[in-house]
């Protein structure tokens, strides 16, 4: 009589299997065409909760100018304007929620939106907001140092001689060279790593890493489209920061609604 090895080993079933990599579409400018549009009527449908974000998002700009101001931090306020933008894929992530709601048909509230959005701190979504803020931490600091290197023999005592220094002087148009092109890169890579993975960890249970390679999957698949939707992005919101960061509480939920939609279309869905 023959018995089977007592030490041979045995599948555990309980053990997660490796998430494979989400398939990447590719896209075309009809989709960026047909995000927006749908984007657009997430707003329609839903104008109240959705501005809201928006008018969160303008009055702490609006309070981070004035704390620079108070602090007498004048040289901090163009660089602050420039990269405010850069948290914006965070601050969408309520806009992504109610946009993942009304494309099931769901109805939900404020409850629901702000449960979702609180639930966050306990899943991946942390970790990006904190490589969202260090890359802005980093464009502060790189701002300060170019200012010190390039201004090092002007000075300003109000906002106004600030500007004057900046945009009139042989000085600051070397200032606002570099700044611009270390500003561009910055912006760039950030773009790449969370225009996709910011709505991809809210909808999906992935880790923070494989939804930034996934998002750069597509930036790199995907190069004029994405370059694209990252310049209306870029002229949108920096047009909105004009009448006093108000333009905010209509543009910055359009996009965050847009955004939904795009990833949508870039990401294969889950196969269950």
């Amino acid at each position: 009589m023959t018995s089977k090895t007592a030490g041979s080993p045995q599948p555990d079933n309980h053990t997660p299997q490796q998430q494979a990599m989400p398939e990447v579409n590719t896209l075309t400018a009809q989709d960026i065409t047909a995000s927006l549009k749908a984007g657009f009527a997430d707003f329609l449908a839903r104008p109240v909760m959705s501005g809201f974000f928006g008018l969160f998002y303008a009055v702490f700009g609006i309070l981070f100018v004035w704390c620079l101001v108070w602090l007498g931090k004048i040289w901090m306020i163009i660089p602050a304007a420039v990269g405010f933008p850069l948290v914006a894929p965070f601050a969408a992530a309520g806009l992504y929620e109610m946009s993942r709601r009304l494309q099931r048909e769901e109805n939900f509230g404020w409850t629901e939106i702000l449960t979702v959005m609180a639930n966050q701190r306990k899943r991946e979504m942390g970790w990006m907001a904190f490589v969202t803020l260090f890359i802005f931490w980093v464009w502060t600091y790189q701002i300060r140092l170019w200012l010190a290197i390039t201004l090092q023999n002007s000075s300003f005592s109000d906002f106004g001689g600030f500007l004057n220094t900046v945009f009139f002087t042989p000085q600051g148009w070397t200032f606002l060279a570099i700044g611009s092109c270390v500003g561009a890169f910055m912006s760039a890579a950030l773009f790449s790593l969370t225009v996709i993975a910011m709505p991809m960890l809210l909808d999906r249970e992935t880790n923070f890493v494989s939804a930034m390679l996934t998002s750069i999957r597509v930036v790199r698949e995907n190069p004029v489209v994405m370059l694209g939707w990252a310049a209306i992005i870029s002229v949108t919101m920096l047009l909105s920061l004009v009448p006093a960061f108000l333009g905010l509480i209509f543009t910055l939920p359009i996009l965050g609604h847009t955004t939904w939609h795009l990833y949508q279309r870039a990401v294969s869905p889950v196969v269950e």
